[in-house]
Formats: structure tokens, C-alpha cells, sequence
């Protein structure tokens, strides 16, 4: 440990239970409103064309904001960003709720975006400058990673709840009290480390580039999914996403105070991490999805059931987080733990490419959520902490921004990619199988469930992808040890150059 080691503030554990707060409500709200969509379109005269953009106005505005957001946490201070982002957050949640037409809804969900940006990485970087004491980090980021892994699950239950019992409006309504609960600790409870502020001039260039960039790959993967891999519009989205990301990557290069300094990137631990978590929300969003409706339309599960469904996978997320996760992080390697978690849901996975029409939950969906909950829950809490592991404090926002940048683009993805899939399945299997058929509507349904067995076998190979990165790329040793196991870096050490940093455990 090093001997620089700022004292240890008395109020962190308090100030967590607030940071975790602000945390699910980003979270939740990226699946809460799914379920009340169909409510919501139908209240507003939202046509099947248009209602997409609920989804897809939150997803541009969040992914291409986020490292914006988490430069700006990074210059005008983490706590000072935490509450602008809740108090934004809570108003535009009490527009969206409050919606009187299409457009009002949409211009809500957008600005949800935008200041879920500057939210998201303001709470995982006040976590990591509040705790720097190996263990106590360990059992900080296995309580956040729970929170990451299980609130979108989470989101389907409450949202099942709120607009089966209230209203569709209340999936929106129900963020303002966690706001003002989350903005009334944070004001009394949570601080900061003076030196953690990075007060360099704004990237201008390179903030222009990076969101052009990231809105144009996450529209790319939204766009393929209505219009198709092949057509212009699409190729021509991925093909500026390209070309405005490489530019930015060779502006963050020249510049004196760049928007992402890249040795935040080129570390191989935190790349391994972004990489490995955002080949991981490509699958697990996915399954979601397909698993929200196979049990809506195909089980006849009302929205609360299907919420309850998913239940024992956000416990053994939280399981696996706090439980296994966070006991073993300080023992072992945490590529022990990314990799077999990673490997553990893939399993899970495996299982639930098994499912038919009469499949029964308790033999053969609730062991597959389970695995995956435990899978993801050990995997993401080593990931979380590992993101932020070795960087300065000035650079600790934007680092906590990739993170977040590459679930949201991630999310995203799997949205896109895997939707694209089963579509695709679900067609050739109609169309195999429309001579022999007894009747249409098993027709429609059988060839729905070939889908998404094939889209899920799609989102095993990834997360299998995932779990290779993660024991390739990282292999820092376990927190505390002095493992001459490091990369040539040596995660701390790679940012020394430029001053104080987070006192982090030895390599």
C-alpha cells in the first residue's frame, strides 16, 4: 500500500448506500421503461414506427455523452457533478411522467441521457477515491457490482409492478425521491479528495469527436436492426462512426490535455476490462430481452410474473458479487474470478438454449438464471473495481466513464446484433416448416422460441469471448500481494508520471 494514503473518511460506508443509490436508479432505467412501453405508446398515439425512439433517444444521448460526462466529473469536481446529474435526472424524470405528447416524452428520455452521463461516472469515481484500502474495496465494488448487474433485472420487476398496479408514468415518477434521497446523503455524507481534480482545459476537439462518434455507432447498431446490415443508411453510419473515432484517437494523442488520456486505455488490465464488460452486455442484453418475451407471449407470464421470473437471477447476482466476489478478490488473481464467472454464465446460457414451448421454469429457466446470476455477479465486482485500479485521481472520471461507455454502447449492441439474429432464425424457420404445419398460430410460436435459441447461442460464443479477454488481458495480481506479475505498466506505475494518484495495491 502506498505510504501516501490519504486518511480514511469516517462517513465512506454512509456516503456508499447514497453512491449505490444514484447507481440503480441509472440502471433500473435503462429496462424499467421496456416493460411500460406498450402502455405508454398507446396512451400517447405513439406509432410502431416511432416507438423505438423511447429507447433509442436515451441510449444516443447517454452513450455518446459519457465521456464527456466523466471529464467534466474529472474538472469541475465529483461530488459537484453527482448532484448536478440527480437533480437533472430527477427533473427530466418528472417530464417524462408528466408527458402530454410524443415529442415531450422523447425530449425527456434524451435528457435523461444526458445527464445519466454526467451521473454514471461521477458515482463509480467517487467510489473509487473513497475507497483505496484493498479490502474495504473489495467489499465497496462488490455491493456496487451487484447493483450494476442485478438493477436491470430489478427494472423488469418494478416495471411490471408500477404499470400493472399505478401507471406507466410512475416508471418515470419513481426516480425522483431516489434522486432526492441519493442528492440529501450526498450533500451531508459524501466527500472527496482535494487532489483528485483535473483542472486542464477542456477538449473541445476531442469532446466533439468522441460524441459525434459514439451516437453514430450506437444509431449505426439501431438502424441495422429496422433497415438492415447491408443498406446505406447503415453502412454509412458505421462507416462515419469509424472515421470520427479513429480522428478522435489521433487527436487524443496530440493534444496536451486530451478528453481520454490514453494511457487510461492502453493499460492492459483496464482495457481487458472494458473490452471483456462490454462483450458481456452485448449477452446479457440480449437475453433480456428474447427471455422477456418468451415469457410474456409464449409462457403467457403477465409483466409482474415476468418480473418475479427474473428474481433468482438478480439474487445470485448480488450473491456472487458480495459473497464470492468480494471474499476472494483479495485472495486470488482477478482473472480468476472474471474469467470462470464469465465462463459460469455462458453455462447458464447454454441451459436456456434448451427452452420449447413447454419448457417448465422451476427444472430448466430458474437453474439458468442462477448460473448466470452467479456467473455475472462474481465476474462484474473484480471488473468494476479493476476499472479504476492504477489511475490518478484526475483521471479517475473518465476512466469510470469507459466503464459505463462500454455497457451502454455494449447494450446497445447486443440490442441490435442479437434482435437481428432471431429475426433472421425466426423466418427460416417459418418458412422451413409452413408446409407441415398443423396450425399457424404454433407455427408463429415455434418459430419465435428457434429464434431466440439461436440468438442465445450467439450471446454463449460472446460471453465465451469475454472470458478468453479477461484471462488474456488481465493478469495484475491479487490486491495487496506483491505479484511480480504485472503488466509492463504496472497499473499503478503507468500513471506515475503525472503526479498523485489513488494509492492502489502492488503489482
Amino acid at each position: 500500500m502506498s505510504e501516501t494514503a490519504p486518511s480514511v473518511d469516517p462517513r465512506r460506508w454512509k456516503a456508499l448506500i447514497f453512491i449505490a443509490l444514484a447507481q440503480l436508479m441509472v440502471v433500473l432505467d435503462s429496462t424499467i421503461v421496456n416493460i411500460a412501453l406498450p402502455s405508454a405508446q398507446k396512451a400517447l398515439d405513439i406509432s410502431d414506427a416511432n416507438r423505438q425512439w423511447v429507447i433509442t433517444a436515451y441510449a444516443l444521448a447517454f452513450g455518446g455523452l459519457l465521456l464527456f460526462g466523466g471529464r467534466l466529473a474529472d474538472l469541475w469536481g465529483r461530488r459537484r457533478t453527482f448532484l448536478i446529474g440527480l437533480v437533472g435526472f430527477a427533473v427530466a424524470s418528472a417530464l417524462g411522467g408528466a408527458a402530454a405528447n410524443e415529442m415531450m416524452l422523447l425530449g425527456a428520455r434524451a435528457l435523461q441521457g444526458v445527464f445519466g452521463a454526467l451521473l454514471a461516472p461521477s458515482a463509480l469515481s467517487l467510489l473509487a477515491v473513497t475507497f483505496t484500502e484493498a479490502r474495504e474495496r473489495a467489499k465497496a465494488f462488490g455491493i456496487f457490482g451487484a447493483i450494476a448487474g442485478g438493477g436491470a433485472a430489478l427494472g423488469l420487476l418494478l416495471g411490471g409492478v408500477l404499470t400493472e398496479y399505478l401507471d406507466w408514468r410512475w416508471t418515470f415518477f419513481v426516480n425522483i425521491p431516489i434522486a432526492v434521497i441519493a442528492a440529501a446523503g450526498a450533500v451531508l455524507v459524501i466527500r472527496e479528495p482535494a487532489e483528485g481534480r483535473n483542472r486542464s482545459r477542456l477538449d473541445v476537439p476531442g469532446v466533439v469527436l468522441a460524441s459525434l462518434g459514439l451516437v453514430s455507432l450506437v444509431y449505426a447498431f439501431t438502424r441495422a436492426e429496422s433497415d438492415g446490415w447491408l443498406a446505406g443508411v447503415t453502412l454509412g453510419l458505421f462507416a462515419a462512426a469509424a472515421v470520427l473515432l479513429l480522428a478522435f484517437v489521433l487527436v487524443e494523442s496530440k493534444v496536451a490535455s486530451p478528453l481520454l488520456p490514453l494511457r487510461v486505455v492502453a493499460e492492459r488490465n483496464r482495457a481487458g476490462v472494458y473490452a471483456s464488460l462490454g462483450l458481456a452486455v452485448i449477452g446479457m442484453f440480449g437475453l433480456f430481452l428474447f427471455l422477456t418475451y418468451y415469457l410474456q407471449i409464449v409462457k403467457g407470464y403477465t409483466p409482474v410474473a415476468t418480473g418475479l421470473a427474473f428474481l433468482p437471477m438478480v439474487a445470485g447476482m448480488i450473491t456472487g458479487s458480495t459473497q464470492i466476489g468480494a471474499r476472494l478478490m483479495t485472495r486470488v488473481r482477478p482473472r480468476l474470478l472474471m474469467a470462470p464467472g464469465f465462463a459460469l454464465a455462458a453455462l447458464g446460457m447454454v441451459v436456456l438454449t434448451q427452452i420449447d414451448l413447454d419448457t417448465s421454469y422451476p427444472a430448466l429457466i430458474l437453474p439458468g438464471f442462477v448460473l448466470m446470476g452467479l456467473g455475472m455477479g462474481t465476474a462484474f465486482m473484480p471488473a468494476m473495481s479493476l476499472a479504476t485500479h492504477g489511475v490518478q485521481p484526475r483521471d479517475a472520471g473518465v476512466a469510470s466513464a469507459m466503464v459505463n461507455t462500454s455497457q451502454q454502447v455494449g447494450g446497445a449492441i447486443g440490442t441490435a446484433l442479437l434482435n437481428t439474429i432471431a429475426a433472421s432464425a425466426t423466418t427460416a424457420y417459418a418458412t422451413a416448416h409452413a408446409a407441415g404445419a398443423r396450425s399457424v398460430d404454433l407455427l408463429k410460436l415455434q418459430s419465435m422460441v428457434h429464434g431466440y435459441t439461436s440468438a442465445i447461442w450467439w450471446a454463449v460464443g460472446i460471453l465465451a469471448l469475454a472470458a478468453v479477454i479477461a484471462f488474456t488481458l488481465v493478469n495484475t495480481g491479487r490486491p495487496g500481494a506483491g505479484s511480480p506479475a504485472a503488466s509492463s505498466d504496472g497499473g499503478a506505475t503507468a500513471d506515475a508520471e503525472n503526479g498523485a494518484q489513488i494509492p492502489v495495491m502492488v503489482h
